[in-house]
């Protein structure tokens, strides 16, 4: 869906319908999955240029237009992307796409059995946890329910991350249009059968404990660190979305 609203084409029917749909609700939806792909980039750029090399990028999904391993591989070839996502489907067109990339790969697992997502990104050799690693957490943690505590798995993380290490939050929030949220919100549940957790600010800064915020802190995603005039994919004070980054001190 997130890949259909970007107009990308690791898409299938099922997505662009629901992408439709939840275009029809709000129709500005658009703009938000440009401006959270807005927010990866610069993310990941602030990583790259404070000494990062090796990218986890969890709940991943299918690498879209503007995928991290393009991102990073253009000023480093030599730097690693690992991504992670839960569903099969996208890992297999994931692994498909990185054929013959021997500095990028893709895994299924699960963000809420942290354990044996761990085992599992150590199994591949890509990530090396004795150093600093980026942590991407993009547009996933609002599909973890409460019960499943995500800020608790983001704690999980940075226990095994090394000193140095980032992490990159973005989150779809209630904040400034509750309505608009429990719209999208609703659709999910009752078309899509997916959960989607829109948050105040509070709980997703509360994702940040731990860390050492970079500035702006937790902001709308158009907000953080705008490179121009082109990162203002949604009005200010309007943004379904938040983000931050941080480090391990």
């Amino acid at each position: 869906m997130y890949d259909a609203l970007l107009g990308g084409s690791h898409n299938f029917a099922v997505d662009r319908m629901a992408a439709e749909m939840g275009t029809k609700l709000v129709p500005d939806l658009p703009r938000l999955a440009l401006s959270n792909r807005a927010f990866l980039r610069r993310a990941v750029r602030f990583m790259l240029d404070s000494g990062i090399r090796q990218f986890l990028d969890i709940g991943s999904g299918i690498p879209t237009a503007g995928n991290v391993h393009e991102i990073v591989h253009e000023l480093d070839p030599r730097a690693r992307v690992l991504y992670v996502d839960i569903d099969p489907v996208a890992v297999m067109h994931s692994r498909t796409i990185l054929h013959g990339n021997e500095r990028a790969g893709a895994i299924e697992a699960d963000l809420r059995k942290t354990d044996d997502l761990l085992a599992a990104v150590r199994e591949t050799g890509l990530i090396d946890f004795t150093e600093p690693v980026g942590l991407l957490l993009i547009a996933v943690l609002h599909l973890v329910a409460d019960d499943d505590d995500p800020a608790g798995k983001v704690g999980a993380l940075r226990e095994v991350v090394a000193p140095g290490s980032f992490v990159a939050i973005s989150h779809l929030t209630s904040e400034l249009r509750p309505e608009d949220a429990g719209k999208l919100s609703a659709n999910a549940a009752n078309e899509n059968r997916v959960g989607i957790h829109f948050r105040p600010k509070d709980a997703i800064a509360a994702m940040f404990e731990g860390w050492d915020l970079e500035s702006p802190g937790v902001v709308e995603l158009p907000v953080w660190r705008p490179e121009s005039e082109r990162d203002q994919h949604e009005k200010p004070g309007r943004s379904l979305g938040l983000g931050g980054v941080a480090r391990k001190g």
